[in-house]
């Protein structure tokens, strides 16, 4: 299952309102959708993005934080 480009376009930080870059699993599935500025990775369940704070995955300082393309 994939996201719609329109939807992702649309889509920010609930927090901060900046712009989230979509992760993908081992099988190239859409995974998370990552806050580089928050280091928040608001998980995909069943292909719709869960855009709760408290649902969030906190990125450990270990783990590179993918960059937002333009």
């Amino acid at each position: 299952m994939s996201l719609d480009r329109r939807l992702l376009s649309l889509i920010v930080c609930p927090l901060c309102k900046g712009p989230l870059v979509l992760t993908h699993d081992a099988d190239v599935r859409p995974k998370e959708l990552v806050c580089p500025a928050d280091r928040l990775a608001f998980p995909i369940r069943d292909g719709m993005p869960v855009m709760l704070e408290d649902q969030a995955r906190a990125l450990p300082d270990t783990e590179d934080v993918p960059r937002a393309t333009a």
